[in-house]
């Protein structure tokens, strides 16, 4: 390996134990290189190990051979072949993989990504950029800002990046000109008013002749800033973490006895003391930091992005997915929220579709409730949408089994930023930012029918199954008023039916509540979700040959028609029991309208949405006055 001439002689005076020590102790900064194709990326970094002195000596003469053999440098050594691994890429002249380069200097450690600049490969590169700390952008000084420099910065500065270098490449097939690299200097800041990037630096540069690379270059005097390793050395990055907010997720529990119960995992950001008082979330049960370890060793405290074991003074029930906080700093616990999706799946984004949501150390079911907008990245102009397709971004609101705790993704890359995965293929469909929670109120209504994209592969139809089961099926949907009396009918009903020999489901809303659905709210979009889960429940069973009775409030006009396309007109039959709210009240044994009246219940029917009337097959007053042969 060819010798670094800064750390050489720190090996000979400081020895090899005290040599390593201090190595181990140098910040790690993770970079990436972006530009469109051909700006030089692959050559940029190159050079950098190159100059650096940091190539082996068979890498070096590696170098050289494939330089002349399959090289686009002309009698040049082409830098870029220690980038290009892939067969395609060297045969392209082109990047399509994220190549990860590791290096060090005296002051720091590097890791480089090499990310593709085609607009196909848009997931890759988001992919090398989602961990850096620093972005160089390449511009093509023959070309300066095009489409996918615009590209480029708007992902960069979508995904947090607060550090940017633009190194305006090929200066030297321009002559080396101040004027061309002063426009394009004006020509990105001008474009990047509309961006959120507060740090950005520009470098003119040869990366194929080295000038600005490591050293100073001689052909361009007017220039008087740092190279790009002197920028790469000494750009800060310890205050872009978040030290204030503490978060741990939980991992892993540790019982190798019974007298040690520890939580570990990494710490995602703040920095915690033993003795700190903390709060597990989502039980909101509150202990005290016992102990810490890092690396086998006891420590009074712990900083991100350190892996951890955490002890409590108590004992608390906490599970894998469970966060320890501080009392008063808390993330947001909720179900609902806003996010920007990048989606990197070949087949659409598919939004009746359920997916997998991968957040910190825990797992939940998601669905997406609408797509907001999508963003042309050429232009950042928003457009609406119906689906994202491969490469495309859009701001989206999503709906999660369970609550997640999470920040924003500006305020906490690591508590707001998540996956989606499809449940079905298992494959990473998307990555997300956080924006913020989503008031309930606003939720957008989500009731669709989806199943005529089902084939049905059984080989008994319903119709045999009728026959053999002697019945007709149906779903009597009887709806109105909580304590009109809805319930009293339809289990009389049931027995009126099961008397006839039928065989017939009750489909009771406060039951589902308490089981299959019990993690949904009562605000719209979650009542809108309950409903449509029963419609095709129904419907399945009703494809079965039974009767189904199912008894929900459903007030809402509309909804109740989307139930009735879901579950089919020919086998629907909505009963309204039309009875008074003064009535409803005086009947109420569980005094919900009355928790309702004083705020403890919100959304409720009656009190704060009015039951919307016009769609039912058969108005009843009381269980009194019908008949139930009439009913059916």
């Amino acid at each position: 390996m060819i010798d670094d001439a800064t750390q050489q002689p720190n090996l000979q005076a400081l020895g090899i134990d005290q040599f390593l020590a201090q190595d181990e102790k140098k910040d790690l900064l993770r970079l990436l290189t972006a530009g469109s194709v051909d700006d030089g990326k692959s050559t940029l970094i190159g050079r950098l190990l190159h100059d650096s002195k940091k190539l082996y000596d068979d890498q070096l003469a590696a170098l050289e051979r494939d330089s002349k053999r399959v090289g686009n440098a002309g009698e040049d050594i082409d830098y870029a072949l220690l980038l290009d691994g892939l067969k395609a890429e060297r045969e392209q002249g082109i990047t399509i993989d994220v190549a990860y380069r590791y290096f060090s200097t005296s002051k720091r450690k590097f890791i480089i990504a090499d990310t593709p600049g085609h607009e196909q490969y848009t997931r890759n590169m988001v992919t090398g950029a989602s961990t850096a700390h620093l972005a160089i952008i390449l511009i093509d000084a023959r070309k300066g800002v095009i489409t996918q420099t615009k590209r480029h910065s708007f992902l960069i500065s979508l995904l947090g990046i607060k550090h940017v270098i633009v190194a305006v490449n090929k200066m030297d097939l321009m002559g080396y000109g101040q004027e061309v690299f002063e426009q394009i200097r004006a020509d990105f800041l001008d474009f990047t008013t509309r961006l959120d990037i507060p740090d950005i630096q520009f470098i003119p540069l040869s990366a194929l002749k080295g000038d600005n690379i490591v050293d100073p270059g001689e052909n361009m005097p007017w220039y008087k800033g740092l190279s790009i390793l002197n920028i790469l050395e000494t750009i800060p990055i310890s205050a872009d973490r978040n030290f204030v907010d503490f978060r741990f997720p939980v991992q892993y529990i540790s019982r190798p006895n019974l007298d040690f119960r520890g939580y570990a995992g990494r710490l995602a950001s703040g920095v915690i003391r033993t003795g700190e008082e903390v709060v597990a979330l989502p039980s909101g049960k509150t202990s005290r930091i016992k102990s810490i370890e890092s690396m086998g060793e006891s420590v009074d405290y712990a900083f991100p992005p350190q892996s951890i074991m955490i002890s409590l003074v108590d004992e608390i029930d906490i599970s894998r997915g469970d966060m320890l906080v501080r009392k008063n700093n808390q993330p947001h616990v909720e179900r609902h929220f806003e996010a920007m999706l990048v989606w990197m799946d070949e087949e659409e984004l598919d939004i009746d579709k359920q997916f997998i949501l991968k957040h910190t150390t825990q797992k939940v079911k998601a669905r997406i409730d609408s797509i907001r907008y999508e963003i042309d990245v050429n232009t950042i102009q928003r457009s609406e949408t119906a689906a994202l397709k491969l490469n495309e971004i859009g701001r989206v609101v999503l709906t999660t089994s369970r609550p997640l705790l999470f920040d924003s993704y500006r305020k906490n890359k690591q508590t707001g930023s998540f996956i989606l995965i499809d449940s079905l293929s298992h494959n990473t469909c998307a990555v997300g930012m956080i924006i913020n929670r989503v008031s309930r109120e606003s939720l957008p209504s989500k009731l669709t029918f989806s199943a005529s994209q089902v084939i049905d592969r059984s080989l008994v139809n319903t119709m045999e199954r009728e026959k053999v089961l002697g019945q007709k099926a149906m779903t009597y949907w009887i709806t109105g008023l909580h304590a009109s009396g809805k319930n009293d009918i339809a289990y009389k009903l049931e027995r009126f039916l099961f008397d006839q020999g039928k065989t017939v489901i009750v489909l009771d809303g406060g039951k589902l509540r308490s089981g299959l659905n019990r993690e949904l709210g009562f605000d719209k979009a979650d009542r809108d979700e309950n409903l449509r889960r029963v419609a095709e429940m129904a419907k399945l069973l009703n494809d079965q040959g039974l009767i189904v009775i199912a008894v929900f409030i459903s007030p809402d006009k509309e909804t109740r028609e989307q139930v009735k396309e879901i579950i089919g007109r020919g086998t629907y039959k909505e009963i309204f029991v039309d009875t008074d709210i003064q009535t409803c009240r005086e009947r109420d044994n569980k005094e919900l309208y009355r928790m309702a009246d004083e705020g403890v219940l919100r959304h409720f029917p009656g009190v704060h949405i009015n039951y919307e009337v016009g769609t039912a097959d058969i108005v009843i007053k009381s269980l009194a006055e019908i008949n139930l042969a009439d009913l059916i």
